[in-house]
């Protein structure tokens, strides 16, 4: 078996992250010639163009696509020896964490905050969608991943789900509105709501309470980010689906209320993680801590 050389690996690795034969010649400190050449070496060796080269640019191809995505996680795992092995350096720890951009900010904080004070501790938070953080997740980009619904797993997806958090899901307004009572129906039918979208399992939640009711409630927004959520029900647009997570600081503060819970209706929070041989360490403490939380 011919012997892999993953020194052009790295080098197609610069040259497509750069998107240019100059600026990765300028970092790698090698004349563009010497590697354009090692490029085309593993081109040859891999029995595929990389890139789809027009004039002065450069173009993944699929194959090129496929190679960058393993790239990444190879040298991602490289990066990740290193920092678990390593006796030397800096003796800080990096936990790098993923959330749901539609997540509840104050919970990533209370679930945090364990490691947020820690001098000897660098956080790196990055949200996005749940396909982009669970991705980056099996390439050993993130630690762990934070969401509010159990993602599909097969054999290609081993990851493992751990529950950090359930709350009770409220209708929750500014205080003049729980004149009317805490009856749940008798708010429906007086005030509109602000509920997350479709694509939301607590709106799934929501439509099929309301349904089994037989109320029909007056929408005055749906909304996929809870921090809007947040801001349209202090300027009372409607009485708002949240945890009470979501609204702290309002709740302490006096500025908003919970009114009435909503029945058989909660939001759980989960921590994704996958399998690792040299787990960080980061991990293992915050799970802990939250479910020492969930008693």
């Amino acid at each position: 078996m011919t012997r892999f050389n993953y020194n052009h690996l790295r080098y197609f690795w610069a040259v497509a992250h750069e998107a240019s034969l100059t600026r990765a010649a300028e970092r790698l400190n090698i004349s563009q010639s010497t590697l354009s050449v090692q490029i085309r070496k593993l081109e040859q060796q891999l029995g595929h163009d990389l890139f789809d080269r027009r004039g002065r640019g450069l173009t993944l191809t699929e194959a090129g696509r496929i190679a960058l995505d393993h790239a990444d996680a190879i040298f991602a795992t490289g990066d990740e020896l290193v920092g678990t092995l390593s006796q030397s350096g800096s003796a800080r720890q990096a936990l790098r964490v993923g959330s749901l951009a539609t997540l509840s900010r104050n919970f990533q904080i209370d679930f945090l905050r364990p490691v947020l004070c820690r001098n000897d501790v660098e956080v790196v938070l990055r949200s996005g969608s749940a396909g982009d953080l669970l991705q980056a997740l099996n390439a050993l980009q993130l630690d762990m991943v934070l969401v509010n619904e159990v993602p599909a797993r097969d054999a290609l997806a081993p990851w493992v789900v751990q529950r950090i958090a359930t709350q009770q899901l409220s209708l929750v307004g500014l205080p003049e509105a729980a004149r009317d009572g805490p009856d749940f129906e008798t708010l429906l039918r007086h005030h509109p709501v602000i509920l997350p979208t479709r694509e939301n399992s607590i709106r799934n939640g929501f439509d099929a309470l309301v349904e089994r009711l037989g109320v029909r409630p007056n929408i005055a927004a749906e909304v996929d980010d809870m921090a809007l959520i947040r801001l349209l029900a202090r300027e009372g647009i409607g009485l708002a689906v949240v945890a009470p997570i979501v609204i702290k600081d309002e709740l302490a503060t006096g500025l908003l209320v919970e009114i009435a819970p909503v029945p058989d209706l909660v939001e759980t929070f989960y921590a994704v993680t996958v399998r690792r041989r040299f787990p960080n360490p980061l991990v293992g403490a915050l799970l802990k801590a939250a479910e020492k939380t969930l008693g």
